[in-house]
């Protein structure tokens, strides 16, 4: 095909709207505690932030499938929550936001996910999480699996968000590629190093290139081994392509047959990298579902991706944003796509 053009993925976009992406992954509860700081402690050499405003937003698999429903999809969720507030909290949100939160299951065995930031003059100062990691066992498995049957059905694409905290173990995630793979739904994986290479058969993995490297054995640093990195990852896997984000210097689409697209950044300012992840695997299964190839799709996650780094904290763009930021490059303020 062609080196994707703003013009084509911006005639793509009008069809995101209504496609039906499953979601299975690891949810989480994104606070922020918002503040000053004006002293340092008297008890220990720290800074004492004096909390002006709470605010909370999705994360993990949360975020994916708010990417999509912001971006005019259709998302099915599955994954755990526990039997406490910011379990309730989660669900609360993500129904407010046209998700379909059916597969959701409530383990009472743990809690749900919160990760607390509390920030000063805009800049993080510490991170506290509350989690449980140990892998679903019994009936919380058992549900699991039901509800991903549930959510293929219909489904377009899969988005597979692993943060490693439990949800995804080898035995839902047997089920989960077995299935889609009888329906023939395309599977998109943003990965973990814990599984990396349990996803045989995805249509895409989208790991960062600290995560690529890790799984390769060898840190990234120049680009031949960024090539080499990326052909024998994707062919281990036997995935159809693998898309290595790598932040400032954009991202690189590898596929079979040995065509490598390197995609510049589009960003203009970065702001904050939280939740980038979520933004590029879901424009990424949107776009396959609307019917585009590989490049294209890649392209599409970028030009997303560009969006939400320049806010602060997780956060969604929509279509309209993503139709503009397409505009930007096709007045050629941004730099095209290469493809070798």
């Amino acid at each position: 095909m062609p080196v994707p053009n703003a013009a084509a993925a911006r005639d793509l976009v009008p069809r995101f709207r209504g496609r039906r992406i499953a979601v299975f992954g690891d949810l989480m509860l994104d606070r922020y505690l918002w503040g000053r700081v004006d002293r340092i402690s008297p008890e220990a050499p720290v800074p004492v932030v004096a909390i002006e405003r709470e605010t909370f937003s999705l994360g993990g698999a949360a975020n994916v499938a708010h990417n999509l429903a912001a971006l005019g999809g259709a998302p099915r969720l599955v994954g755990l929550i526990g039997d406490d507030a910011a379990g309730r909290t989660l669900s609360s949100d993500l129904a407010a936001r046209g998700v379909d939160v059916g597969g959701l299951v409530v383990d009472r065995s743990r809690r749900t996910t919160v990760k607390t930031r509390i920030l000063a003059h805009q800049q993080q100062v510490v991170r506290a999480d509350e989690e449980d990691l140990f892998d679903a066992t019994g009936p919380a498995l058992d549900a699991l699996e039901k509800a991903i049957a549930a959510a293929l059905d219909g489904a377009e694409a899969v988005v597979v968000s692993d943060y490693g905290k439990g949800t995804i173990t080898a035995a839902s995630l047997e089920a989960l590629l077995a299935r889609a793979k009888a329906r023939q739904i395309p599977v998109c994986v943003d990965p973990k190093e814990t599984h990396f290479f349990s996803y045989t058969g995805a249509a895409v993995l989208t790991p960062n290139v600290h995560e690529a490297g890790r799984a390769f054995g060898r840190t990234l640093r120049d680009l031949p081994t960024l090539l080499a990195a990326g052909e024998e990852l994707r062919a281990r896997l036997d995935a159809d392509a693998m898309l290595v984000t790598r932040g400032a210097e954009g991202m690189s689409l590898f596929e079979k047959g040995g065509r490598v697209t390197h995609l510049p950044t589009v960003a203009r300012e970065v702001f904050d990298v939280t939740g980038a992840g979520d933004t590029v695997v879901s424009t990424y299964a949107l776009a396959l579902a609307a019917g585009a190839e590989a490049p294209l799709a890649a392209y599409l996650a970028n030009h997303a991706a560009g969006r939400v780094i320049r806010h602060a904290g997780t956060a969604v763009t929509d279509a309209e944003e993503l139709t503009t930021a397409l505009d930007e490059t096709a007045t050629g303020r941004t730099t095209p796509a290469s493809t070798s």
